[in-house]
């Protein structure tokens, strides 16, 4: 309502209206937003109906970064940087595995902010968490070559560096003047390897697939690797989602579940690591990889405690892991399996959080049920419970327990008919108008043929974002509403890109793949189309997600040639945007010898880092306003 009156405004009679349209239709172009998210011209600008205040940065891809005239930049940690009392500086030429842990990972994905204190919601100490999802072996270390066949020639003793270089970090950082650091000999600094000692709960715990010979109980595991998005608990604790973990294996697998093997991609490693590790070798630990593509808890407040694989929430290539309350308690956890034609998930509780005893939470992942979605032609979505004994997850179908629907969740999800999607990567619940986002990156695998309302491009090479609504605004609701959010692309030229009508020349993206939300519930989408695909850098984008602005979408940051943007995140006050910079270099004929770029050192002989950076506001103030 107007301020002052019990007359609706022009602007919010008109987003009701597209509210109503997004859940009749469930399609952008066909009457929802019709009067905003028409195709950008060639010649409109990026202004009036945006709430967002910063000017527009040009688009770029050049081998520096770049953000919106009236901002800063700065990196706060890099790739090697000591995090722990007497560890060693960075050096390129002379890595050790010894040293890496003690050090900052490498590819830097998924970042969380969890206050010091614990219960202070707007102060200047937080401990930050990072994924550290994959290795550019190439780009690591000297003498490999270009392209990522060169992860395959990495020797034992670099092999031992990328399995301390993944997994995770909990740093401590303080805010001082407006800059951030990191506090050196934090009691809370943390790294989580490839090595790290981890137990497995939920239905899986003890299965048969799940024991080798060094856990024959099938209950404790070895490290975390492909950990990409994530996401948090109400309670204060980081979920880290495992995601393309099935490039580390290799050997004969013939030996393995076939139908599984298949669906799940094992086999086909992409690195060394089970030329000299035998638990990477399938023919010698068939089950191995069986312990990997789960959401892992990890208690950031806690050094000294073990991380958790929650398997109750299945097992796939998880993008992500957001979490809404439902309206008894109950609390819903939302993620994607990135992959072309793969499903979107919700896992719900069975029972109720306990914000007052955050003890009673402890193992509150271990119980719950999990679904996939079909997204309907009418713009309804539902979630199918994937229980088993339920439907079609019976043992005649391979399903005689829970344990077999989350370990085979891929499998469970077809018998299902679930929707097939278009790489569905991050997911997020806006904190203003309580709807979730669904990020899907693209697929350039999809025919025409194969298109359906809610994936309707064939091919898709530029992605497009889902906007659902949970029924009655109940994320335990086992259906809801959809519609199309924004179609990426550059208007014009790329058939499908819709945005509002205003969108200028430099507000098109291309592959959306992280995504955030700040106070105001405006949405800011990182990208990773790479080069090749868009012909521009990946950077981030802001828009208005209702009112006259909506998908009036905004060029703010970005990043060096190669680099994928990660990991938005807001502080509280929106004085801070967090990124992570994945990857830089990682472009075609690029080395660690003759890399595109030395960012963000630019020094001779030193390799492109991939890094956290932190942008503010010049004199201070909220981000976008």
């Amino acid at each position: 309502m107007s301020k002052g009156s019990d007359t609706p405004s022009i602007g919010e009679l008109i987003e009701q209206r597209l509210n109503r349209r997004d859940a009749m239709r469930g399609l952008l172009g066909a009457g929802a937003a019709a009067a905003f998210s028409m195709p950008a011209t060639a010649n409109a600008q990026a202004a009036g109906p945006s709430t967002l205040t910063f000017k527009e940065l040009a688009h770029t891809l050049d081998d520096r970064q770049h953000v919106a005239d009236g901002y800063d930049v700065q990196v706060l940690i890099r790739w090697g940087d000591p995090m722990f009392a007497g560890a060693p500086a960075f050096d390129p030429v002379r890595q050790a595995a010894a040293d890496q842990e003690k050090q900052f990972g490498y590819n830097n994905d998924y970042l969380g902010l969890y206050p010091l204190p614990a219960d202070n919601r707007g102060g200047d100490r937080f401990l930050l968490v990072v994924n550290h999802e994959y290795l550019n072996s190439n780009l690591m270390f000297a003498g490999l070559g270009a392209g990522r066949g060169a992860n395959l020639k990495s020797s034992k003793d670099q092999v031992a560096v990328e399995m301390a270089a993944v997994g995770g970090a909990v740093l401590e950082i303080a805010r001082e003047n407006g800059a951030w650091t990191v506090v050196p000999g934090s009691k809370f600094a943390r790294r989580i390897t490839a090595n790290t000692p981890m137990d497995i709960g939920g239905p899986a715990a003890g299965h048969d697939l799940l024991k080798t010979s060094a856990d024959r109980q099938g209950r404790h595991v070895l490290g975390m690797f492909g950990n990409c998005a994530g996401g948090s608990t109400p309670w204060g604790t980081w979920l880290t989602c495992e995601e393309n973990f099935n490039i580390y294996f290799g050997g004969d697998a013939t030996k393995l579940l076939q139908p599984m093997t298949r669906r799940y991609g094992i086999g086909r490693a992409t690195y060394a690591w089970s030329s000299y590790v035998d638990r990477f070798d399938l023919a010698k630990e068939p089950n191995e990889s069986n312990r990997f593509g789960w959401v892992v808890e990890i208690d950031p407040y806690d050094p000294a405690a073990a991380p958790v694989k929650r398997t109750a929430l299945g097992r796939f290539k998880r993008e992500g892991c957001t979490y809404a309350i439902a309206k008894d308690g109950r609390v819903a956890f939302y993620s994607g399996d990135d992959e072309r034609f793969e499903y979107i998930y919700k896992f719900v509780t069975a029972r109720p959080w306990n914000p007052n005893d955050r003890a009673a939470n402890k193992d509150l992942l271990d119980d719950g049920t999990l679904s996939v979605a079909r997204f309907n032609a009418d713009g309804k979505v539902d979630w199918l419970p994937m229980v088993q004994g339920q439907g079609p997850l019976t043992p005649e179908n391979g399903f005689s327990t829970q344990g077999d629907v989350v370990i085979k969740a891929r499998l469970a999800a077809d018998l299902l008919k679930a929707t097939p999607m278009d790489r569905p990567e991050d997911i997020e619940t806006n904190p203003v108008n309580g709807r979730v986002y669904v990020v899907l990156t693209n697929n350039g695998q999809r025919k025409p043929e194969q298109v359906d309302r809610a994936n309707p491009r064939g091919p898709n090479d530029h992605g497009h974002i889902l906007e659902i609504s949970p029924k009655d605004g109940d994320h335990g609701a086992g259906e809801g509403t959809w519609s199309i959010f924004l179609m990426g692309g550059k208007p014009g030229h790329d058939a499908g890109a819709r945005y509002h009508r205003a969108t200028s020349d430099n507000g098109w993206l291309s592959c959306p793949d992280n995504i955030a939300f700040d106070s105001k519930g405006r949405i800011w989408i990182a990208t990773d189309a790479g080069p090749g695909a868009a012909g521009i850098a990946d950077g981030v984008y802001a828009a208005d997600t209702m009112g006259y602005g909506r998908a009036l979408t905004r060029c703010f940051y970005q990043a060096p040639v190669g680099a994928e943007v990660c990991g938005p995140i807001f502080t509280p006050d929106d004085g801070t945007l967090f990124l992570a910079i994945q990857h830089p270099g990682e472009s075609s004929g690029s080395s660690f010898d003759k890399p595109s770029t030395r960012w963000p050192d630019f020094k001779d002989g030193m390799p492109p880092r991939p890094s956290v950076v932190a942008i503010t506001r010049k004199g201070g103030g909220p981000i976008g306003s």
